[in-house]
């Protein structure tokens, strides 16, 4: 039904990056542990695709972030060279 899949991704949508990264890891332990049926493992497979969506997600935003304030007070203005130039 595609109603439980909008609702699915809605949901992950409002994860933080803490939250889904702990269900991350509780989902892959599940999967490593086995005893679930091939249904159980497949549903737990494509949770692991969304939330590993998720922490990327936040991860790609924070990088961006990363990048914008690393490159925001590096860049010179037109002042700094012509104060170097007047000094020498």
């Amino acid at each position: 039904m595609t109603d439980d899949g909008t609702t699915t991704a809605a949901a992950t949508g409002t994860l933080g990056y803490e939250q889904a990264r702990d269900e991350l890891i509780e989902v892959v332990r599940r999967l490593e542990a086995g005893g679930t049926s091939l249904e159980d493992s497949l549903a737990l497979w494509e949770r692991g695709e969304e939330l590993a969506k998720v922490c990327r997600h936040w991860l790609e935003g924070a990088r961006a972030r990363l990048d914008a304030a690393l490159a925001g007070p590096a860049a010179p203005g037109p002042d700094a060279g012509d104060t170097a130039a007047g000094a020498g």
